[in-house]
């Protein structure tokens, strides 16, 4: 987990003792070092990662992650699934709807 603020102090992953650990990202891309989480890919501390966000998007051609074994990267679309687009579209529509009846929404002066 991203907010543990031990999540690499852990025991190195080898054969026979692989416990399924790892690191997903989906909040911000300056939460974790980058370089760390690729050194701890590679030396087995971390057994694996998956981000949906770095901290320069576009991903630069020598971000160390792109290097690293067992990692997982997405192009911050992890908000965008089916549901979630239906929820924006919906939330859109109330919020223009509001506005035209003169009830604007969440007004901020």
């Amino acid at each position: 987990m991203v907010t543990l603020p031990r999540f690499l102090q852990v025991e190195p992953v080898g054969q026979g003792n692989l416990r399924c650990q790892m690191l997903i990202n989906t909040a911000r891309g300056g939460f974790v070092v980058e370089k760390d989480l690729a050194e701890a890919l590679k030396s087995g501390k971390l057994a694996s990662a998956a981000v949906d966000v770095v901290s320069r998007e576009p991903i630069e051609p020598d971000n160390s992650l792109l290097g690293a074994k067992n990692c997982l990267i997405t192009p911050h679309i992890a908000w965008a699934t089916v549901e979630a687009r239906g929820r924006l579209m919906d939330a859109t529509v109330a919020n223009v709807s509001a506005f035209l009846a003169g009830l604007p929404i969440n007004v901020v002066n």
